[in-house]
C-alpha cells in the first residue's frame, strides 16, 4: 500500500498490525474485510465524529461490500461510563452480534476505550478493529489492548485488556481536529520522547511546530515513531506488569487533575498528560534525579507549541495541594497503598518508583498552585 506504514504489536495468537498513513478511512472495507466471517461491521462512533466522517466510512466498507449498523454516543469523557457500557453492550447484543463478528470503534480514546470494553466482555469476547480519528487515540489509546470506563472513583478502574484486531490510523482525519484537540494529543506524542527517546524529543522541539501546522508527512513519521515506541513497550509487558507503566509518565498527576476538573472540558486528557510531564520533570529535578535544565526545556517545548504546560492554564478553581494529593491514592497506580511514580534521570530516561517522598510532592504542587 503505496504511502501506508505499519507497525506490527507482536503478541503471538493476539498480533496485529498498525497502519498508519493517509485515505485508510476510504479504503477501510478493503482494510478490514480479511478479518470478516460475514460482509458487515458494527461501528460505534459519537456525535462529533460521525457528522464529520461516518459517511466516509460507510462508503469506504461499502465499496469492499461491508455493510455497517453504527451506534452514535456523545462525545466527552462522561460517555466512558457504566450508562454508556450498558448501552453499547445491549445494541451489540440486539444486534445479534456474534462472537466471530467485528465491532470497530470509531472516534478518539473515549470510544476506542469504551467500545473495546464493550467487544471485551461481550459474549466473552468478541472482536474489534480501532479506527482512531484523533492524535490522541493514534498514537496511544487505540494500540495495546487497554479498554474501559471511568467510575466515581476515578479514572479507567474497570476494565480489561483486550488486543484489537487491527488498527487503521488515518493522517488525514487529523485536519479536522481542532487545534485544541490536536495540541491535547500532542501531549502524548511529546511523552514518548520524554520517558525513552531523547532524540526524538529532540525531533520533536525541530518539527514541532511545523508538524501541528499541519505537515502530513511529519504527522505520519510522529504517530509511526510513537506507535513504534508503544509496540515495542507492549510486547516486552503486555499487562503493566513492569515497563509498559513507563507509558504512564505525567499520569499520576495528570489523572488527578481530571477528577479535580470532573473530567469535563476544562482540561482534555492529553493537556493533562502534557502538564503532568511538566510536573514530574519539576519533581525529578527537585529529588536531584535530573539537572535542573530538563523540567525547563519541557516547558520550553510546549510553550513553542502553544500547549498547555501549568497548572494555571487550567480555568476555575483546583483543590489545594492536599486535595490534589488525595485525588493521586486512588489512582490505578497505588501498590501495597504506595504510590508509584514515573521519573527521569534526564530526557528519555524515565524510569518507575514508589520512593517518593509525600513533602516533596506537596511541596511541587503548591509552588505550582501558588503561580496560577
Amino acid at each position: 500500500m503505496s504511502g501506508v506504514d505499519i507497525v506490527q504489536v507482536p503478541l503471538g495468537a493476539r498480533s496485529y498490525e498498525v497502519r498508519i498513513g493517509p485515505g485508510l478511512v476510504d479504503r477501510a472495507g478493503a482494510e478490514i474485510a480479511p478479518l470478516l466471517k460475514r460482509p458487515k461491521v458494527w461501528v460505534v462512533s459519537e456525535d462529533t465524529v460521525a457528522g464529520l466522517h461516518l459517511d466516509a466510512l460507510r462508503a469506504g466498507l461499502g465499496a469492499a461490500g461491508v455493510e455497517a449498523e453504527a451506534l452514535i454516543l456523545p462525545p466527552g469523557e462522561a460517555t466512558k461510563s457504566w450508562p454508556h457500557l450498558i448501552r453499547v453492550v445491549e445494541w451489540l447484543l440486539s444486534e445479534r452480534v456474534e462472537r466471530r463478528d467485528i465491532v470497530v470503534a470509531f472516534g478518539g480514546g473515549v470510544i476506542g476505550d469504551l467500545a473495546g470494553f464493550a467487544a471485551a466482555i461481550l459474549r466473552r469476547g468478541v472482536r474489534f478493529v480501532q479506527i482512531p480519528t484523533s492524535l490522541l487515540a493514534q498514537v496511544d489509546s487505540s494500540v495495546g489492548g487497554k479498554t474501559g470506563i471511568n467510575t466515581e472513583h476515578g479514572k479507567n478502574l474497570v476494565g480489561a485488556f483486550h488486543q484489537p484486531s487491527l488498527v487503521l490510523a488515518d493522517i488525514g482525519v487529523l485536519g479536522t481536529l481542532t487545534e485544541r484537540d490536536f495540541l491535547a494529543g500532542y501531549g502524548e506524542v511529546q511523552k514518548y520522547g520524554l520517558l525513552g527517546d531523547a532524540e526524538f524529543f529532540g525531533w520533536l522541539e525541530r518539527n514541532g511546530p511545523a508538524l501541528a501546522a499541519g505537515d502530513m508527512a511529519l504527522r505520519a513519521e510522529a504517530v509511526r515513531r510513537s506507535v513504534q515506541m508503544k509496540a515495542d513497550i507492549v510486547e516486552r509487558d503486555e499487562t503493566e506488569q513492569g515497563d509498559r507503566a513507563l507509558l504512564n509518565l505525567g499520569h499520576t498527576f495528570c489523572h488527578a487533575l481530571e477528577a479535580a476538573t470532573g473530567y469535563s472540558g476544562r482540561l482534555l486528557h492529553g493537556e493533562g498528560v502534557a502538564i503532568g510531564c511538566a510536573l514530574a520533570f519539576e519533581l525529578s529535578a527537585r529529588m536531584n534525579l535530573c539537572s535542573q535544565e530538563d523540567p525547563s526545556r519541557v516547558r520550553a517545548h510546549l510553550a513553542d507549541m502553544n500547549a498547555k504546560r501549568d497548572l494555571s492554564d487550567i480555568p476555575g478553581e483546583l483543590p489545594d495541594a492536599d486535595g490534589l494529593l488525595d485525588l493521586m491514592a486512588q489512582d490505578k497506580k497505588v501498590v501495597d497503598g504506595k504510590l508509584r511514580f514515573i521519573l527521569a534521570r534526564g530526557i528519555g530516561e524515565a524510569f518507575v518508583t514508589a520512593d517518593v517522598p509525600r513533602d516533596v510532592v506537596r511541596g511541587v504542587l503548591v509552588d505550582a498552585l501558588r503561580d496560577r
